[in-house]
């Protein structure tokens, strides 16, 4: 038996059911979501920085969190839930289609990533870079800072 299939397939349940408890529109639930693409990009970062060895399990992992999550974050905003997160701009709601987007262009960054396994802590930093980017994008134009 594989067992690192096995834990490949156990880790993607546990994000998909994690994406799916978290889903309440909630400050809370919106936190747990970026929390989950924080840590994987934590994950590629350390590997990256060369702090933590290169291991083509824990990027499919961490890419597979960032593509899932991703994908479902923006639900977290539906109308009626402009109210009680501080750190959520009022802009989210008036650009829905470009929230999406930005969301839609992270996960579609991290699949296409994880169909091109970078293979090495160099490529593992480029991905860290476009992914980046992406976040970082979002964040000036959605996140308020309290």
């Amino acid at each position: 038996m594989n067992w690192k299939a096995v834990a490949a397939a156990a880790a993607m349940a546990g994000i998909a059911l994690g994406s799916a408890t978290a889903a309440d529109g909630t400050h809370d639930s919106r936190i747990a979501l970026m929390k989950q693409i924080g840590g994987a990009a934590g994950a590629l970062g350390a590997i990256a920085k060369g702090t933590k060895p290169y291991d083509a399990e824990a990027v499919k992992t961490a890419l597979t969190t960032i593509a899932a999550t991703a994908k479902v974050f923006p639900d977290q905003f539906k109308p009626g839930t402009e109210t009680g997160d501080a750190e959520a701009s009022p802009k989210i709601w008036e650009n829905m289609d470009d929230f999406k987007a930005r969301a839609a262009k992270l996960s579609a960054d991290a699949e296409t990533a994880l169909a091109q396994l970078p293979a090495d802590a160099a490529a593992v930093g480029a991905t860290v870079n476009t992914l980046g980017a992406s976040c970082g994008g979002c964040h000036k134009a959605y996140r308020t800072k309290e």
